[in-house]
């Protein structure tokens, strides 16, 4: 089981890094480019407050699981 929460603490991990680009090429950048004040909100809100949450969030699980700290769980 503890190899099972290793790999899949891999898994966090590459979820962080796919988040992370999601976040910021697809749904944050492209915003700024229309002009528009409510896509500059909304892609301020994704690059500035979601994307270090979602990214911090799954990385830190992810770093934990992969460091064996769950083991004893």
């Amino acid at each position: 089981m503890n190899a099972i929460k290793r790999i899949l603490g891999l898994v966090w991990l590459a979820l962080a890094a796919a988040a992370a680009y999601f976040c910021i090429f697809i749904f944050g950048l492209p915003k700024f480019a229309t002009g528009k004040q409510d896509d500059l909100v909304f892609g301020i809100i994704i690059l500035f407050v979601l994307t270090p949450l979602i990214v911090s969030g799954l990385g830190t699980f992810g770093y934990y699981s992969l460091k064996g700290e769950y083991d004893d769980v």
